[in-house]
């Protein structure tokens, strides 16, 4: 594996540049009509409705994505928390707070109570999937440390529910780190690149994160290690998002091509302000306009991929975005080392964060609008994760799991910690739309155990 070539291949500027030109000249009425086949976009056909910037196109192409959404999750959103476990990094990165330079940020690491108290205050609001976070310190926050906090989290019970899988999102390593992390049982990689853009994302890091191909390879290492769903993203507001976004598809297809599976998840955050920076030295911010259209997007352009939304956005914005391809979000989440059982003295957070209601008004929100919370945690369970689950999602034979398993899961939640949030018909409606009569039939006596007290019941 030759990080150089990857990382050439991958940030290729010249080929991104050619097909922000040559989508100029596409029609955008066919573009949008073969995206509505939900079989994905090239990189000039994404560039084209990229560059839509009438009313008209632009209502085209959210009907569009709106239509492709509904189409492949139905109305599933899949709901998890960050737990930020340190806040030490050796980076100096001019976006975040967490910058070696920002010395008005006290440095906190948790100790393995804490990180159990932690997750305790997580399993008590009802959550049942987190995304682990910690800065970059190999002093203070070295690979055992996670291994051991990883360990710690999965032992951790509260009534009979446990958190049952850790996504991890930690700095780019190498391939013996992340065979230990596969052999944790963790969920998801995730990484964000920040930015594809070669001189921007060597201005905008100083250290270790610094090294670009390093950086950007570390995918490869990944999956080479076995993590076979990982999840890509970029920060957007440092470059500009036409770029970044086909960039990161490029991306996508590219560990398709080499490993027979893309982009697991894709994550969307924008640019927010943060302690020791200053968001009027950014030129490339997205306005929510723009940022929406992203959005649809990539969710036509790679219409089997998880796209994540976080609580940096408002409550308004993010129920826009959630119609137009978002499929998982953040809610309740703490950015603050120690934010859930309250450990921490003193403000720790990496940014700031703009929707910051309860669990519960998030999944009480969910279901007036029609949709189906979900706590699902069974693909990675049973083993439905990389080429496997790619395979099964674009034959459409995932379909008839998702609907059962993220209804049972609302279930779980629904009896222990909100009780008669929804009615009967509530769960009546979404099993009618449920194809395989044995499943339904599955489904129907699963939630008839769950109400009788069982927990964790999956296919």
């Amino acid at each position: 594996m030759n990080q150089q070539h990857i990382t050439q291949a991958i940030a290729n500027e010249s080929l991104m540049n050619q097909a922000l030109t040559a989508g100029q000249n596409l029609n955008i009425e066919t573009v949008l009509a073969k995206a509505a086949l939900g079989k994905g976009l090239t990189l000039t056909e994404a560039a084209a409705l990229l560059h839509i910037n009438t009313e008209q196109q632009r209502e085209a192409l959210f009907s569009t994505a709106k239509k492709v959404k509904q189409k492949i999750y139905g109305p599933r959103i899949v709901l998890f928390a960050p737990l930020y476990l340190a806040n030490y990094c050796v980076n100096s990165c001019a976006y975040c707070g967490y910058s070696v330079n920002n010395k008005a940020m006290p440095r906190v690491k948790l100790t393995m109570e804490q990180i159990k108290a932690e997750t305790l205050a997580l399993l008590k609001m009802g959550h049942k999937r987190i995304a682990l976070e910690v800065g970059e310190d190999p002093i203070n926050v070295p690979i055992n440390y996670i291994i051991e906090a990883i360990k710690t989290i999965y032992s951790v019970n509260y009534n009979g529910h446990n958190l049952r899988r850790i996504n991890v999102n930690i700095a780019a390593t190498g391939v013996e780190e992340y065979k230990l992390l596969k052999e944790a049982d963790i969920g998801t990689y995730i990484l964000f690149q920040e930015s594809y853009h070669q001189s921007t994302y060597e201005a905008m890091h100083k250290g270790p994160k610094g090294n670009f191909a390093y950086h950007t390879a570390a995918m490869h290492r990944a999956m080479t290690a076995g993590l076979d769903d990982v999840g890509l993203g970029v920060l957007y507001g440092l470059y500009d998002y036409k770029y970044e976004t086909l960039a990161m598809l490029n991306h996508s297809n590219i560990l398709e091509q080499d490993f027979g599976a893309g982009a697991h998840t894709i994550s969307v955050p924008r640019l927010k302000a943060a302690k020791g920076m200053d968001l009027s030295n950014f030129p490339y911010l997205v306005n929510d306009d723009d940022f929406l259209k992203l959005i649809a997007v990539i969710r036509l352009a790679v219409p089997y991929t998880g796209l994540i939304l976080s609580t940096r956005e408002t409550e308004e914005l993010r129920r826009k975005a959630l119609q137009l391809g978002i499929s998982q979000m953040s809610a309740a989440s703490s950015t603050d080392v120690g934010g859930y059982s309250g450990v921490r003295e003193r403000d720790t957070s990496q940014f700031t964060t703009s929707d910051d209601r309860t669990l519960n008004e998030v999944v009480a929100g969910l279901c007036n609008e029609g949709y189906l919370p979900s706590f699902c945690t069974a693909c990675y369970r049973r083993e439905r994760t990389g080429q496997s689950f790619m395979n099964m999602a674009k034959s459409g034979e995932i379909e008839k799991f998702c609907t059962s398993n993220a209804l049972m899961t609302f279930k779980e939640y629904e009896k222990s910690f909100s009780n008669g949030l929804v009615n009967d018909n509530y769960y009546e409606k979404i099993i009618d739309t449920i194809k395989e009569e044995k499943i339904k039939e599955v489904t129907k006596k699963a939630l008839t155990k769950i109400d009788e007290g069982e927990k964790d019941i999956y296919i």
